[in-house]
């Protein structure tokens, strides 16, 4: 199998590049690199779920395998108060966001190395945003929906978004088995945003 954007350690050729673009009203510039999802642009999708977010003050978001750090650091802004934690398995990808942090200005948020929950175990969160890695296989796709309810709140949601065919609704209906409902909150350019919440439980 051939590398991509998962792997821990990418083997190819740095071409960093930069990336500026504004989305849900916020400036971004992001740098950029081989081996690292979406090197030469901001993945539509990835704009979409952005753009779909409805982060509330002061909450505690992860952004699920963060590339280089884009839905992140969007999420900081959009959440006054917040903190934000961005995971990713790829040390490319880890080393950018750090730097694309720096860059843009953001303190309230971290960058955390492991794959996927591992860096945060134990933890719980608002919101979990995470644009997918469906080319790692529905194996991890799975873990992401099936382990999300122990990282959230109560009333915490998780969004995803992904092509309509590399699979969504097959994803939403992973979504609505491991929380009892997904809804489609946008869709566009073949994308759709999937969201499910984390029922309260009766006191």
């Amino acid at each position: 199998m051939g590398e991509h954007y998962s792997s821990a350690r990418p083997t190819s050729r740095r071409r960093p590049a930069e990336v500026s673009v504004v989305v849900h009203g916020l400036p971004l510039t992001l740098q950029t690199d081989a081996g690292v999802f979406s090197r030469g642009s901001l993945d539509r999708g990835t704009e979409l779920l952005i753009e779909a977010l409805d982060l509330g003050p002061c909450e505690l978001i992860l952004d699920l395998g963060c590339g280089y750090g884009a839905i992140g650091i969007a999420a900081s802004r959009l959440s006054d108060g917040g903190h934000v934690v961005l995971t990713d398995v790829n040390e490319r990808a880890v080393r950018l966001a750090r730097e694309n942090l720096r860059a843009n200005r953001v303190t309230n948020a971290e960058v955390r190395a492991g794959d996927l929950y591992e860096p945060v175990a134990g933890m719980a969160f608002d919101h979990i945003v995470c644009n997918p890695p469906i080319r790692a296989g529905r194996a991890v796709v799975d873990r992401i929906v099936s382990e999300a309810p122990a990282h959230l709140l109560d009333g915490g949601r998780l969004w995803l978004v992904a092509r309509t065919r590399q699979g969504a609704d097959a994803i939403r209906t992973r979504m609505a088995n491991a929380f009892g409902h997904a809804e489609i909150v946008r869709r566009g350019s073949g994308y759709k945003v999937l969201c499910s919440a984390k029922e309260a439980r009766s006191p």
